[in-house]
């Protein structure tokens, strides 16, 4: 399987077929779907996920697929459904509309087809479509967020949050524990809405904003919310998308690099990437709060062959690490 694959939804049954699934022999073959085939933090799942295959000495077949950058959730559920239909030994998917793969999953229990979620889950009213979920808090991301705007701007202060998606589940999860932590909220219990003064803070008119789940637009709309309030306290990228297209994040944030250096303006993005601690490095982000896209993928593949041999799934989620990394730690911080 190529490297970064995109298989456009009117070619996947060409491509996916019966024939290619069983060409493992009796080995398995597990998918794994990312978001999108367009970005490194997916190449690091892919790498992990190989890494797995190698170490079974191909017993998993890592099968990676998915949509390209113009692709979507509703290319996504296809690729899912199709897999499901030419029976797939297993898939591990990082939902994008939870509710177009909820749709596309019911097949697979009835198939015997073992699901596993990553970096992103089903919602609890679908849970029990997948076996496990492995992948970070994202909760706790946002908190931890939180807590690197707040060290900058412990008054509080005008924040705005961009996000890829409104239906991705792991993102509003984020965006949830910025907003509670900003808020001081001791529990997820009553959760805010949305801040407008609680502990100091407010989201600027208009935000969150949503990208998409494209790289390019992620950037103009970061350019054009720094532009639109030249006051803001604080942008969050909770879906790090204009830091993984960072020639034109260097454009966009070059122009506020005094701001960031006398802090008057933070940014905060999820992702430690070696290109995005390099942005950090060179003064154009105030912090990174990284995952283990290596560590899912892999897991996800063992996850996989351990159901298929006839081993329960864990009872709990199974949560990735987190990196938190800042100017002052960046020798010794730990990148995605």
């Amino acid at each position: 399987m190529a490297r970064g694959l995109s298989i456009c939804a009117t070619a996947l049954l060409a491509f996916v077929t019966s024939e290619t699934i069983a060409s493992a022999s009796e080995n398995y073959t597990f998918a794994l779907v990312p978001r999108n085939t367009d970005s490194p933090y997916f190449d690091d799942a892919l790498a992990g996920c190989k890494k797995a295959e190698e170490e079974t000495k191909k017993a998993i077949r890592c099968l990676y697929i998915g949509p390209g950058r113009n692709g979507g959730s509703d290319e996504q559920a296809l690729i899912v459904h199709d897999l499901i239909a030419n029976g797939i030994d297993g898939i591990a998917v990082a939902p994008s509309d939870v509710s177009a793969i909820a749709n596309a999953l019911r097949a697979a229990g009835a198939a015997n087809i073992p699901i596993v979620t990553w970096y992103s889950d089903l919602p609890a009213k679908d849970a029990g479509l997948r076996a496990a979920f492995v992948g970070s808090d994202n909760y706790q991301i946002g908190g931890v967020i939180a807590k690197l705007v707040m060290e900058k701007k412990p008054k509080g202060g005008v924040i705005c949050i961009q996000s890829g998606i409104a239906t991705a589940p792991n993102d509003n999860e984020r965006i949830q524990g910025v907003r509670d932590a900003l808020a001081a909220k001791p529990s997820k219990d009553a959760p805010v809405a949305r801040l407008n003064g609680q502990n100091g803070w407010k989201e600027a008119d208009g935000c969150p904003v949503y990208a998409a789940d494209d790289a390019v637009h992620a950037d103009q709309q970061m350019n054009d919310i720094l532009s639109r309030y030249p006051n803001l306290d604080a942008f969050v990228l909770v879906s790090a998308l204009p830091q993984l297209r960072p020639e034109l994040y260097r454009e966009t944030v070059s122009k506020y690099k005094e701001k960031l250096s006398a802090g008057q303006l933070t940014v905060v993005s999820v992702g430690t990437l070696p290109t995005q601690l390099q942005l950090l490095r060179d003064g154009l982000s105030s912090g990174q709060v990284g995952q283990r896209p290596f560590e899912m993928g892999y897991k996800a593949m063992y996850l996989l062959k351990n159901i298929k041999e006839g081993n329960p799934a864990p009872k709990d989620l199974i949560h990735s690490s987190l990196s938190v990394c800042t100017p002052n730690n960046l020798s010794n911080c730990v990148r995605n």
